[in-house]
Formats: C-alpha cells, sequence, structure tokens
C-alpha cells in the first residue's frame, strides 16, 4: 500500500517500511514509514523558560516526504490543529480507501465526501479516489453535477456509486 499517493497516510499510520522517528504533538515518539529525518531541535535553557517546554526536549522535527520539506514544532499540548490544514489521500481502489478511511477516523470524527473532520491527533483529512478530479472537472458539466449530487450524500466515498453517477446509470 505504499504507492505515491499514499505514502503520507501511510507514514502518519505507522506502518512499515523504511521507518524514522517523529514526534506527535504530545510529544510521544511514533515509528513511521516512508519519511526521511532532516534534522531535530531540542529547547535550550532560554528556549524552555521563554516556552515553558523543558530544556533538552525536541523543538523542532524538520523531514522530507516525497520530496516535500515540512517541520513540526513540539510546541506542547496547547498548540493544537485546526481544519486549516488538512491532508488529502488520494487512492486507486476502493479497497485503499476502505483502508485508509477505518485506520484515520478510528478514534475520530467523520464527515461527508470523504472528510474526517480529526482523526485521533486532531488532523483533518480526505480520503478519495484519484479519479475525483476528473470526475467532477471533466467536460460534461452533467456528469460534474451527478456526482457531486451522489458525494454529497456519502461520508466514506463508495467509488463504483460515483462512476455509476458519471455514467448516468
Amino acid at each position: 500500500m505504499a504507492r505515491k499517493s499514499s505514502v503520507c497516510a501511510e507514514a502518519y499510520l505507522c506502518t512499515p517500511h523504511k521507518q524514522t522517528r517523529r514526534l506527535t504533538p504530545s510529544g510521544r515518539k511514533r515509528t513511521l514509514s516512508g519519511w526521511k529525518l532532516i534534522s531535530i531541535s531540542r529547547y535550550d535553557e532560554a528556549d524552555a523558560e521563554a516556552s515553558g517546554r523543558p530544556a533538552g526536549s525536541v523543538m523542532t522535527v524538520a523531514f522530507q516526504l516525497e520530496g516535500q520539506e515540512f517541520v513540526a514544532l513540539n510546541g506542547g499540548a496547547h498548540f493544537q490543529f485546526n481544519r486549516a490544514i488538512s491532508f488529502v489521500v488520494n487512492c486507486e481502489t476502493q479497497e485503499e480507501i476502505d483502508y485508509f478511511w477505518e485506520k484515520l477516523s478510528a478514534g475520530g470524527e467523520k464527515g461527508r465526501c470523504g472528510w474526517i473532520h480529526r482523526d485521533r491527533f486532531g488532523v483533518t483529512w480526505q480520503v478519495v479516489p484519484s479519479a475525483l478530479d476528473a470526475m467532477l472537472s471533466g467536460k460534461d458539466p452533467e456528469k460534474s453535477k451527478r456526482v457531486m449530487k451522489a458525494m454529497l450524500k456519502m461520508e466514506k466515498i463508495d467509488v463504483e456509486t460515483l462512476k455509476e453517477a458519471y455514467e448516468g446509470k
């Protein structure tokens, strides 16, 4: 399941491949796959006093995922995730949608149209078929409308139902 479009979610779900460490927002370490660790910085005495975090604890972790660099800040429990940042998991099959939907929504809050409003860590995801963009932005607006109408009735995306809507069945 470690396809290019699902590496982010696979890494987040801690599935085995190349294993690296990352800090969750609460400072706990988790084993991840598909990530390249770039650097780790720690709070020194002055930073610790200003931030309220313990001296020597991890302040930032820089990592790379599919060539894109990210920096995670361990600011403490008072810094929470919100819906302004979300991740999209593009899936090739219904089996992949089912897998990521169940794993990412476990302990979280499910929404409509493939959205997981909050996973167990407070991160927002959308689990969708890779073909969705083409169906919604195709040359035939009637097909796109049917797909959108069908999708608006769903929580977890059902690929076959979207295909049937696209084809007018």
